[in-house]
């Protein structure tokens, strides 16, 4: 019995192996497909959401990245970039930037306010002129006897200075386009100042409604008017103003009466100086285009725009010999 409580105590552990021959090294390769296939599946996302140009830029900075972020130029620095970085901002507030581009930002302008500041400055300038043409009137003593004759306005057209006849001091010789010593004085002194503005110029002839002894048939008061109208013309050029400021020179005859109520007052025989103004210019010198109408939407839109194609300017008709009648 002594012998048996001597005996040793074996302990056997026995080894479990339930890996096989491969034991867990599966699980680490599956992870490492698994994370390389969302990897590659990330890129084709990227390259399928990104353009053209960006997509030249990440292939430039991949192949150049130290120049990209150096020299700057179309790459990862761009705001629009998918890859951060690079340029002259990391955080991509700005975006990448070349050296000497201009930060300023770029005014948009609106153009009804363009042209309503373009017309504010025209209208100074033809007030100013308005009011140095007053000034010479009233500092000239020669001019100063004439001004109830001298009548300076604005208008829709521009500047309008009209030189009218009174009772005793016309402007011409009776019937004829002769012009007066004084009326050749005035229009001296008027050409001198025409030249300080860019504006062109339209002159016309008025004549009152007293009809020649043959009518309308030969010399009438068209005729009339529209000699006076080119007689003035050439003493305005003759005193200094530019020969191709003219645009326009016309006569209107009784058509248009300074005075309405009474067609004979010798206030009507007059000829009209307009400085005209950037919009009546357009109106003259549009007038010989011509317009194809090829649908109805563009006949709406011509109408809308107020063009008519059909208008053409019409000299006045100039003739020979006058008549005796006095005007």
């Amino acid at each position: 019995m002594a012998d048996e409580g001597l005996r040793p105590i074996i302990v056997k552990r026995i080894k479990k192996s339930g890996g096989g021959h491969h034991g867990g090294a599966w699980k680490i390769a599956y992870a490492d497909f698994v994370t390389a296939m969302m990897a590659f599946f990330l890129l084709m996302w990227l390259l399928g959401s990104t353009t053209k140009g960006n997509l030249q830029g990440i292939a430039d900075y991949f192949s150049t990245p130290l120049k990209v972020a150096m020299a700057g130029g179309s790459g990862s620095g761009d705001a629009t970039s998918v890859i951060k970085g690079g340029g002259k901002d990391m955080t991509r507030i700005d975006g990448q930037q070349k050296k000497g581009e201009n930060l300023t930002p770029t005014k948009s302008l609106n153009l009804k306010d363009a042209e309503a500041e373009l017309e504010r400055q025209e209208m100074n300038r033809l007030k100013s002129l308005k009011e140095r043409i007053e000034e010479a009137i009233d500092s000239i003593p020669s001019l100063r006897q004439y001004k109830n004759q001298l009548l300076l306005d604005i208008t829709s057209e521009g500047l309008r200075i009209q030189i009218v006849d009174e009772k005793n001091r016309p402007m011409f010789a009776l019937s004829k386009a002769d012009l007066q010593p004084y009326t050749k004085l005035i229009l001296h002194e008027i050409a001198k100042t025409l030249n300080d503005i860019p504006n062109r110029i339209s002159l016309s002839g008025h004549t009152d409604a007293t009809p020649y002894s043959s009518g309308e048939k030969s010399y009438s008061n068209w005729e009339l008017s529209s000699d006076r109208a080119n007689a003035s013309r050439r003493e305005l050029i003759a005193g200094g103003m530019e020969e191709a400021k003219m645009l326009r020179v016309v006569g209107l005859s009784s058509a248009v009466l300074f005075d309405q109520k009474d067609p004979l007052n010798p206030i009507n025989r007059r000829i009209s100086i307009i400085v005209m103004n950037k919009k009546t210019e357009d109106s003259i010198t549009k007038a010989n285009r011509t317009l194809d109408v090829v649908s109805e939407a563009t006949a709406k839109q011509t109408v809308e725009n107020g063009v008519n194609p059909s208008v053409a300017a019409q000299p006045a008709p100039l003739a020979a010999t006058p008549a005796g009648a006095q005007k």
